[in-house]
């Protein structure tokens, strides 16, 4: 762990992998740091924000003592299901490059759990991990201009739904008409991290 001052009042961690992300996190949280104000999980790093620059140094050195949990599992957390029809464009793609067929694709995707490592790109957005192995697809090689709200897509280790209708580059597996972000919601934010998500199968 490589750990950097941010600006006046953050810290960033910087670690090996999304594992490693999750483990701090829950490590953070469980020792109720004083001084802490927000912890931002991202692939690689956490940005430990702090509530007054002074607690800076305090927390610089508690975290240097600490080590991330091994005990955070993808049995962890409440479980939210989201049904997923499977139409997406990028399907038969998606088969030939881990060289499964559609329906085995499908079966992959639906029978592990997912967890969000951390949230990014836009509101409402969460990366999942933790799904089956077999599933890790490259980006598509050229971004479309326009991908549907809802759409659910592959990019390496991490699957995802679109929260609103944006560019990007993602390997599409389907669509599901469940919200992901909704200001009248509390938090807006659908999939909030350390929450597990089960894809379902629905019908078209």
């Amino acid at each position: 762990m490589n750990l950097l001052p941010y600006g006046d009042r953050a810290l960033l961690l910087e670690v090996a992998d999304t594992d490693e992300v999750i483990g701090w996190v829950t490590a953070i949280r469980d020792a109720d740091l004083p001084g802490v104000l927000d912890l931002i999980p991202g692939a690689r790093t956490v940005l430990v924000v702090g509530d007054d620059p002074r607690a800076i140094p305090r927390l610089h050195k508690e975290l240097k003592a600490m080590s991330p949990s091994g005990t955070t599992t993808l049995d962890d957390g409440p479980v939210i299901e989201v049904p997923v029809v499977y139409d997406g464009p990028d399907l038969e793609d998606i088969a030939r490059l881990t060289g499964l067929d559609v329906d085995e694709v499908v079966a992959a995707h639906t029978g592990t759990p997912w967890k969000v490592a951390f949230g990014g790109f836009a509101p409402g957005f969460a990366y999942l991990v933790g799904g089956d192995n077999r599933l890790q697809v490259p980006r598509r090689d050229t971004s479309r201009t326009k991908v549907p709200a809802g759409a659910v897509g592959l990019a390496g280790e991490f699957s995802g739904i679109y929260p609103r209708s944006s560019p990007g580059g993602w390997q599409l597996l389907g669509h599901t008409d469940l919200p992901m972000w909704d200001v009248d919601r509390d938090p807006p934010a659908l999939l909030q991290p350390g929450v597990r998500v089960q894809f379902r199968r629905a019908e078209s």
